[in-house]
């Protein structure tokens, strides 16, 4: 799963991330408003972590554009404010929670998965495409019943396609959302072949219908049709 940490602390944006890849979770760190802008524009995330006061602007207006583009991002206000208002203010427009500093890891943790189940999968542990049964917090795919050994990028793939079945995935949406900053313009899409081939193999093997179409010039479709 794939995780924004907007915070302009840099030793608790460190601890905090480190943390969150620490129990599996793919996390990212921006520590300033124009930088988490960017990130939130050309890049998908599972949950987006926001502090309300930021160098060069406010969580809350980061998370009011973040609601008109991408209205299924799951949002986690972390902040030192205490205020009421601000509380409100996040959850009118489109936060699912609030938690104030300062926190323990533990919780925050919890509160990130509460809303991953909630978005998601409706609160259910596993999310499932017909002979598919994905289970996000143990990192565990089945077909038919039967344990499918992914690694973490074909797993972060198939969960990415299996969240966006029916649209089309341009290769650099992928890659963006497998590898992050790292896709930069020496990016080698050929490890998106590889990865797309190596997880259709695995799955087929498993007696699973062949679901990932390649639209010609575009790139990649989850679909049954």
């Amino acid at each position: 799963m794939k995780i924004l940490l907007i915070e302009d602390d840099i030793s608790l944006g460190d601890s905090i991330s480190a943390y969150l890849r620490q129990d599996g979770f793919d996390c990212e760190h921006a520590s300033t408003f124009m930088s988490a802008d960017d990130k939130l524009l050309f890049n998908f995330y599972d949950v987006v972590l926001v502090d309300i006061t930021l160098p060069g602007g406010n969580g809350l207006d980061l998370i009011r554009t973040l609601k008109q583009r991408r209205p299924e991002t799951g949002v986690l206000i972390i902040s030192a404010k205490n205020s009421l208002d601000d509380k409100l203010m996040g959850l009118d427009i489109g936060a699912d929670d609030y938690l104030t500093k300062p926190f323990h890891l533990a919780e925050l943790n919890a509160r990130i998965k509460a809303i991953i189940r909630r978005r998601a999968f409706e609160g259910k542990a596993e999310i499932e495409f017909n002979e598919i049964a994905i289970n996000p917090m143990n990192v565990t795919v089945t077909v038919n019943k039967s344990l499918v050994d992914l690694t973490k990028k074909e797993f972060e793939l198939l969960l990415f396609f299996v969240s966006n079945k029916n649209r089309v995935l341009t290769k650099e949406s992928i890659a963006t959302h497998l590898w992050g900053d790292n896709a930069d313009s020496g990016f080698s899409y050929d490890f998106i072949y590889t990865h797309i081939k190596n997880l259709r193999r695995k799955l087929t093997e498993h007696g699973c219908a062949d679901y990932i179409k390649s639209i010609y010039g575009m790139g990649y479709k989850f679909s049954e049709a």
